[in-house]
């Protein structure tokens, strides 16, 4: 392995590799790689609507209920505070293999019809999944890597937002065009790959490496070498037919540059290893007086002898609700979700991620309604997964910059995308030839920029003692953005226009298998609504800047260099 290793260390050195946080690093990202499948459901959803003979109100709600499952987070959250990461990863595992494989069953036809409520509790627990996932992958990287957060989040999350792509080249070399079959796949893969690595990922201490942001941009090149191959193929697959062997062949160059991160990795706990050997030389030095007069001091604390603050009694989290702490110290939960900073960003999270969970899922028949064929449909929904992509790690790492260089509110930064989304629902609202492209491109940037920059900000304003169940807390309000823009509007709405396109030609809704809006009109009220409640999320975001602006000028990483060991 070079850099000096020996014969007699090999086994050795491999041994703390698998056990060292850097291996840890790469297992999540291959984790996090396999838990984007919700992002896959423009793609396979026709599927369901066709097969299950579902209007688009009722795939809607099955939207709803995907986003509902993805997002409600908190159960995952509480179950990592009170037991290990491998039991997280376990029990995610189980759910995603459960919900999808029924689901799969269901449209295959392998068992009896299911209800609507039935096919909601399968996509849900499905969906759920990734919140394991995230809780088990995510939130201990972000403990192991406390000074490089939004980076890693945007890494992290970038391998989720590519992972729609990814799976769909896998799915395509092994299944061949069969849309039935993606959803077998995304219920065996994550599983899978969250029990090959269960015991790999936990929390361990911090160490400080002074390369630390260097090692991640080089992570971040290969991540973008991935994301550019994908879009090349995509591209190639959109004037092309591409055969099985070369679907192969395409899916065999993808999983190697998703492995590509594990080279990294060696190389820098071989590093570790070297600067392990060399010998350390210890100074013992004459204490001085002050030293010996301060040992003298603390004898008087010998255990057996009551120390300062030995009476003091912990107030229950009840009692504490409103006696908070600074930002950036350790809330505990009921403090962090009754703060005024939470509630503010629970209002933007609502209008912003609500709205782009509603566009991602509406892609497919947005492109149906628009007249653009299957093949090119496909492509909009790879696309929205690689911008998502390039969303997430943008945010990440720009933040992480702005404000380690210029002390930028990371807040401020959510405000300038929640504006840049509305630009693409204005798009699909006000369509012209070739403008779904962009409109895709806008909405799958702006989608993934929100998450990591969410993620870090509740990191930062409330510490990371209950992270586990705050950051999952701080999903919530996404699906209920979901339901009410996804299920009580835009489908609604969908559903008005094709009945009014139905009445045109003197038909009704009984005289029609699958409800169909083809035109222009079909989404032009509904994202023209999407477009101003998130600019108004964009206004609210403002709020939290005003907030938090005096703490974003603070050196908010310093107690974490004084923590993390040195290499």
């Amino acid at each position: 392995m070079g850099r000096g290793l020996k014969a007699n260390e090999v086994l050795p050195f491999t041994i703390q590799f698998l056990r060292g946080r850097w291996f840890a690093l790469f297992a999540s990202f291959l984790i996090m790689a396999g838990a984007g499948a919700t992002y896959l459901f423009g793609t396979y959803s026709k599927e369901i609507k066709a097969t299950l003979e579902y209007d688009q109100s009722t795939l809607n709600l099955l939207g709803f209920a995907k986003d509902l499952g993805a997002n409600v987070g908190v159960i995952s959250g509480l179950i990592a505070e009170v037991t290990p990461t491998w039991f997280v990863l376990l029990l995610g595992a189980a759910f995603n293999f459960g919900g999808y494989f029924m689901i799969w069953l269901a449209v295959t036809g392998r068992i009896a019809k299911p209800k609507v409520w039935q096919m909601c509790i399968y996509i849900c627990i499905g969906a759920n999944s990734q919140n394991f996932a995230n809780t088990g992958a995510l939130v201990t990287s972000v403990k192991n890597f406390p000074e490089s957060r939004g980076s890693m989040l945007g890494l992290l999350k970038g391998y989720t937002g590519l992972s729609g792509a990814v799976m769909t080249q896998i799915y395509l070399a092994v299944y061949g065009n069969d849309s039935k079959s993606l959803i077998l796949l995304i219920g065996w893969l994550p599983a899978a790959i969250s029990v090959i690595f269960v015991y790999t990922i936990r929390t361990m201490k911090p160490v400080r490496n002074p390369n630390e942001m260097g090692v991640f941009y080089q992570f971040l090149g290969a991540s973008v070498v991935l994301a550019f191959f994908l879009m090349a193929v995509i591209l190639a697959e959109k004037l092309v037919t591409f055969s099985r062997a070369a679907s192969a062949g395409a899916a065999a160059v993808v999983c190697f540059l998703v492995f590509a991160p594990l080279f990294i990795s060696i190389r820098e706990e071989l590093l570790v290893w070297n600067i392990q050997k060399q010998p350390i030389e210890v100074k013992v030095e004459k204490p001085s007086a002050e030293v010996v007069e301060s040992k003298q001091v603390d004898s008087n604390s010998m255990p057996g002898s009551p120390k300062q603050g030995d009476g003091k009694v912990e107030k229950s989290c009840f009692l504490t609700i409103f006696d908070r702490p600074e930002r950036g110290e350790d809330y505990t939960i009921l403090q962090a979700l009754t703060s005024v900073d939470m509630l503010v960003l629970f209002l933007s999270t609502f209008c912003g991620l609500g709205s782009s969970l509603t566009a991602v899922d509406n892609l497919g028949q947005i492109g149906e309604s628009l007249g653009y064929p299957n093949k090119t449909v496909t492509s909009f929904v790879s696309l929205v997964s690689i911008w998502n992509f390039f969303g997430r790690v943008f945010s990440g790492f720009v933040s992480e910059t702005l404000i380690v260089k210029y002390k930028f509110p990371r807040p401020l930064m959510m405000t300038f995308v929640l504006l840049f989304a509305c630009i693409g629902y204005l798009l699909v609202a006000v369509p012209f030839p070739g403008s779904l492209y962009a409109a895709s491109i806008i909405i799958g940037f702006s989608f993934g920029a929100q998450l990591p920059l969410i993620f870090a900000i509740i990191s930062e304003l409330f510490g990371l003692k209950y992270y586990s169940t705050l950051f999952n807390c701080g999903q919530l309000a996404s699906p209920l953005g979901s339901y009410i823009f996804n299920v009580k509007l835009t489908g609604f709405l969908y559903d008005r226009e094709a009945m009014k396109d139905l009445a045109k030609k003197g038909l009704t809704r009984a005289s029609v298998k699958e409800l169909t809006c083809i035109g222009t009109h079909c989404y032009r009220l509904s994202f023209i609504i999407l477009a101003c409640v998130t600019f108004f999320g964009a206004v609210s975001s403002l709020i939290l800047v005003a907030r938090t602006r005096k703490y974003y000028r603070s050196d908010i990483y310093k107690k974490f260099r004084e923590d993390a060991q040195s290499l």
